[in-house]
């Protein structure tokens, strides 16, 4: 009988970075496609940071599913067509991208598959994370010309790439954060960061990035957290932007990944990086369910902060404002009542 083989989690990591002894390397029978579904041998996938969160539970919110132990993990990959239904456009041989990676053998859902033709000189190339830096600097921190980007977790998939984008959108100086002086060296001398700050240095990290970034950063892109984003947080310059892609090190720390998450929600509730700065030592005190309804604790952020605190008293005042236009439109739009048709007199 044909087999393959799959990758499957079999105990889960309680803290760091996965080992060995967490998976198995199995031999199962191979798939045999259902209706409206093809065969596709994997050539390539990805191993990404997001598998620390999927086998170590996974994150509430986020757009995919945990692993359980037993399971085989997933993820992005790009394969070969062996069999495809009639009617799929797709013929054995294609190449083809989709989320069943980590294993030899997958049947995949015709609509589950993206054919990638041969529009890139190297397939393995669609795996790279250059839609993830692309969108977060276009439409997430809209680089300007001459702005100061720092990338937290340079080296990674992301951060490889993000240097690239910021420089043909115009940054003026690009910076990259990495774990070790080897990482660093490449950030600059293979792709072109203009310095690169090192997690763990005998100099702490703040006092490099302010090193690197002397007036300040305009934008930031986060796949890190933790002291890396309270060091970005307090050497934002005025008007800076922010784009929180990825929580590694709460990945690999629980402990820290509240931080991470708080400053998204208050990202989201309209504030900048200047008025996240006020309240940067205090984070591990807010609860999420408490700013989302603007109960923070007296004392903590809002409280401590007039620049913050006015700047939420504006985004209650602007959903004021477009609640009650939206009323004026409802009313105007209603069909006018029916008038009175008078009793007709009787004799």
């Amino acid at each position: 009988m044909p087999t393959r083989r799959e990758i499957r989690l079999r105990i889960r990591p309680e803290r760091g970075l996965p080992a060995p002894e967490h998976f198995a390397l199995v031999q199962t029978a191979l798939p045999v496609p259902a209706p409206g579904e093809v065969l596709v041998r994997n050539r390539w996938f990805a191993v990404s940071a997001a598998v620390r969160t999927v086998i170590g539970g996974g994150l509430k919110g986020a757009p995919f599913p945990s692993v359980e132990p037993g399971d085989p993990l997933f993820g992005a990959a790009v394969g070969e067509v062996v069999s495809a239904p009639h009617g799929s456009g797709l013929r054995p041989g294609d190449l083809v991208s989709h989320r069943h990676g980590w294993r030899g053998y997958a049947a995949v859902p015709a609509a589950g598959l993206t054919p990638l033709g041969d529009s890139l000189p190297d397939p393995v190339a669609h795996l790279s994370q250059g839609w993830t830096a692309y969108a977060a600097l276009t439409r997430g921190a809209e680089v300007r010309a001459g702005d100061t980007v720092l990338v937290t977790g340079g080296a990674g998939a992301v951060g490889t790439m993000t240097r690239q984008i910021a420089r043909l959108l115009g940054a003026g100086r690009v910076i990259g954060s990495t774990g070790s002086p080897a990482k660093a060296e490449r950030l600059v001398t293979e792709l072109g960061y203009d310095a690169a700050v090192v997690r763990g240095a005998p100099a702490p990290f703040p006092a490099q990035l302010a090193e690197a970034a002397p007036e300040g950063v305009d934008v930031l892109l986060d796949t890190v957290g933790g002291e890396q984003l309270s060091a970005a947080v307090a050497a934002a310059r005025p008007g800076a932007r922010a784009v929180l892609v990825g929580a590694l090190s709460g990945r690999l720390d629980p402990d820290d990944v509240a931080r991470v998450r708080v400053v998204r929600e208050l990202l989201a509730l309209g504030l900048t990086i200047e008025d996240v700065r006020a309240c940067v030592d205090r984070l591990p005190l807010l609860d999420m369910d408490a700013i989302r309804s603007r109960r923070v604790p007296e004392g903590v952020c809002v409280r401590a902060s007039p620049v913050v605190s006015r700047r939420l008293a504006a985004l209650d005042a602007e959903i004021a404002r477009l609640t009650r236009r939206r009323d004026e439109l409802a009313a105007r739009a209603a069909p006018p009542p029916h008038p009175e048709i008078p009793a007709t007199p009787t004799r």
